[in-house]
């Protein structure tokens, strides 16, 4: 374990992260890991998707060109299969 803090852009990573685990699973295209079942709910996906617009949005200039790239391939990929259910 590390004894430096956590930076707030890592932290904003992982919340991206977190949350668009929880958009797959609000598409119905990832399982809720609690239940081991799917419960899509398109609304609740958008809000997820759109808020992993505004958290890539904060740390994209800090990222490097690859991790840029990772961000910028989730957030579409997200949206087309959104996109695709709607």
């Amino acid at each position: 374990m590390s004894d430096t803090p956590l930076d707030i852009h890592q932290y904003i990573a992982l919340m991206l992260d977190q949350t668009a685990s929880l958009a797959w699973q609000k598409m119905g295209l990832h399982p809720d890991p609690v239940t081991g079942t799917t419960h899509p709910d398109l609304a609740q996906a958008k809000v997820a998707i759109d808020l992993c617009g505004h958290l890539a949005g904060l740390i994209h200039a800090r990222l490097e060109p690859a991790d840029q790239r990772q961000i910028d391939n989730l957030l579409n990929d997200l949206r087309v299969n959104y996109m695709q259910r709607t």
